[in-house]
């Protein structure tokens, strides 16, 4: 396996974690590269000591960059994405034969929680489309969990024991043929610094015709949002709905685009007032106030084309990394 495969992992501040997530791997048989974007609690260190090679960056370039940055620095046919939270179970090989079969460019496996059951809803998706969004950012898919839409989006049909095609497994843990990934670019480092980027992966590769597998022979224990819960909560908030609208403005009709945009405004209005008990009215305005002149950004350059759009986004975004 370790001349087949290698796993690439980025991490920020992840040094309770990265141990026994490099060692897994190991005992899989494959190289570990570890990415560490600017971490301060000694998580290089931890990775190296537990057998990784490590790559570490001066400066946060986000998730997407140091995937591409990993990637490129190994020369193996196959490639797991794998978060610093996760621990491979099993299956590994799975993997790698069912990306080996004609047609299949990358194959998942089901993550797990800490009690061992299967994540339904996150370990595997269909791609998002607009309505999907839309019903996201209004919070109806948290009202009403088992509507129509969100159960097509979050696959919450899927046979958790039946292997089968799917659209968006989830970048946790996640392989991929290197053949694939070069075919179509990698990441797209714009969807800076999280999310969204490995749904747009997937998205590409099936645009080329190219098929995703989910196989549950494979598994990985997972906590789920490590990385991301380092960062404040006004961070997490403005970072996700920007990436949600690069990826509108990318792949939706300008029509669409506009349609997820009012959806994010109109839904943010409501946060920021629900927000306001909980987290005070400076703070709520704050920062949904951001995500709104993103929304209404994204809305008014529409006009000039998706690439325009999406560059103003990009652009005005760079003005609110730390809130």
């Amino acid at each position: 396996m370790k001349d087949q495969a290698a796993a690439v992992i980025v991490t920020y501040e992840s040094a309770e974690v990265i141990g026994p997530c490099v060692e897994s791997c190991l005992r899989q048989g494959m190289e570990v590269v570890v990415v560490d974007n600017a971490s301060q609690d000694g998580t290089a260190e931890a990775a190296s000591r537990s057998g990784a090679r490590v790559i570490a960056n001066a400066e946060n370039r986000g998730f997407g960059a140091a995937v591409n940055q990993g990637i490129g620095a190994t020369k193996h046919p196959f490639v797991l994405l794998l978060n610093p939270d996760a621990v491979v179970e099993k299956g590994i090989e799975v993997l790698v034969e069912s990306c080996s079969s004609e047609g299949v460019a990358a194959a998942a496996g089901r993550l797990l929680d800490e009690k061992g059951s299967f994540q339904l809803g996150f370990s595997v998706r269909r791609l998002p489309t607009p309505a999907a969004l839309m019903f996201e950012v209004l919070g109806i898919n948290r009202i009403w969990r088992t509507n129509p839409v969100n159960r097509r989006y979050r696959y919450l049909d899927l046979a958790e024991d039946r292997a089968c095609d799917v659209e968006q497994p989830a970048g946790a843990f996640f392989l991929t043929r290197r053949d694939a990934w070069e075919a179509v670019g990698g990441f797209d480092e714009r969807f800076f610094p999280i999310w969204f980027e490995d749904v747009d992966y997937c998205r590409r590769l099936v645009d080329k015709g190219l098929r995703i597998r989910y196989e549950p022979a494979a598994s990985a224990r997972h906590l789920g949002g490590h990385s991301a819960g380092k960062l404040d909560w006004g961070s997490r908030e403005v970072y996700w709905y920007a990436s949600l609208l690069k990826y509108a403005c990318k792949h939706f009709p300008r029509n669409r685009t506009a349609l997820v945009c009012l959806a994010v405004a109109g839904g943010s209005l409501l946060r920021l007032l629900a927000g306001i008990p909980l987290r005070g009215a400076l703070r709520s305005i704050r920062t949904y106030g951001k995500v709104i002149r993103l929304a209404g950004r994204c809305l008014l350059f529409r006009s000039g084309g998706l690439s325009d759009c999406f560059d103003r986004t990009i652009k005005d975004q760079a003005h609110i990394h730390v809130l």
